[in-house]
């Protein structure tokens, strides 16, 4: 039976970057919230948006079933990669294939020349599962900016070298043969699980708008906008403006060559985990990411949490590793109130040494605020 002053806490929250994994995020909120108040009842639900750790959050379906596979990494290195299968539904996460997480320092060389090709691996083994009539594919946390070039010729489109070569391989492209490889996906349906909204091209674009995030310079940002317009124009100008076309370094664009249909990264899981009901039966909920900007009012994991909140007028509270939006802002969004991790120079430079323990600290902080028990030791 609850006592009166316990609190029913969920901790839903996405990836800390680099860092923190959804879970190791969740799982470090929880150690921190249970040393300042031990007798609330917490509940983990760690969740993405089609990023990086998109087929970790679903993988506590107990149906999911998983298969592992060596693909080409963005620099052309092998790497590991997973499908994973619910169903009649394939899943992939765009990440382990074409991830900033697989670059280390090479960030320009990846920006300008990484590939998604084993993006288009990972794809090719999934249509050929037996049953398969659905694949999801989960794009965000890219390294690459190749408009999803590579992942079209892992599939057969010609010419494949040039398509291989990453963004700035683009540039001098003429033709593109697509036949095969829309023969080759026009039995399944192919789905895109973002919520990045950008075009391809254009100041709001996959370079203009996130190359930078990535390493390019301002004249890596100029050859690669070129390379991709020149892209779009070989291929379907008109996509090249459709929203979330510039997705995952414009990946999405390639998909979307293809017939892919961009859905919501955040609903789809919140409705295979159904965070809804979870929240419903929450008194409070925690959220967060590594850093809460103005990406995570369009519609990422923390804006997915509290539009759900809100349905059930319940409080939200944000602790992420920065914190970039103002109390005006985050509150029009059902946030009531947010924490970062780290403010000061020395403070990031310390949360990025030891993340777990920053996390646990700041969210024990943050519970004896929150939480009712407390009143137990006044």
């Amino acid at each position: 039976m609850r006592q009166n002053l316990d609190m029913r806490v969920l901790i839903a929250s996405d990836s800390f970057g680099g860092t923190l994994s959804a879970r190791g995020a969740c799982q470090a909120m929880a150690q921190g919230w249970n040393t300042a108040a031990p007798h609330d009842e917490v509940k983990l639900l760690p969740l993405s948006d089609g990023g990086p750790g998109f087929l970790e959050t679903l993988s506590i379906l107990p149906e999911m079933r998983s298969w592992q596979f060596k693909v080409r990494g963005p620099l052309g290195n092998e790497v590991d990669a997973q499908i994973s299968l619910l169903g009649q539904t394939a899943y992939l996460e765009s990440a382990q294939a074409c991830g900033r997480s697989l670059i280390n320092d090479r960030v320009s060389d990846a920006v300008r020349a990484g590939s998604t090709f084993g993006v288009g691996q990972l794809l090719s083994h999934a249509i050929e599962i037996a049953g398969v009539k659905r694949v999801v594919v989960g794009l965000g946390g890219s390294g690459t900016n190749d408009g999803g070039a590579g992942l079209l010729a892992a599939l057969g489109a010609q010419p494949s070298e040039s398509l291989s070569r990453g963004g700035t391989g683009l540039i001098n492209l003429q033709s593109i043969d697509l036949a095969r490889v829309r023969q080759r996906c026009s039995e399944i349906e192919l789905l895109i699980a973002t919520d990045v909204d950008n075009v391809l091209l254009g100041p709001q674009g996959a370079t203009e708008a996130y190359g930078p995030q990535k390493g390019a310079t301002k004249a890596d940002v100029v050859d690669l906008e070129a390379a991709l317009s020149n892209f779009a124009a070989k291929t379907d100008p008109r996509m090249a403006t459709v929203a979330g076309s510039g997705a995952a370094g414009g990946l999405a664009f390639g998909l979307m060559l293809l017939g892919a249909r961009r859905v919501s990264g955040i609903e789809l899981v919140a409705q295979a985990l159904d965070l809804e009901h979870a929240i419903a039966e929450s008194d409070l909920v925690i959220t967060g990411e590594g850093s809460f900007d103005w990406q995570s009012l369009r519609g990422k994991v923390i804006a997915g949490v509290a539009h759900f909140a809100a349905k059930y007028g319940k409080p939200v509270v944000v602790i992420a590793g920065q914190v970039h939006v103002a109390r005006r802002e985050f509150m029009a969004l059902g946030v009531e109130s947010a924490y970062a991790v780290a403010e000061s120079q020395a403070e990031i430079a310390d949360s990025l040494r030891s993340p777990t323990a920053a996390l646990v600290s700041r969210a024990e902080a943050v519970a004896r605020t929150w939480s009712p028990d407390r009143f137990r030791r006044g």
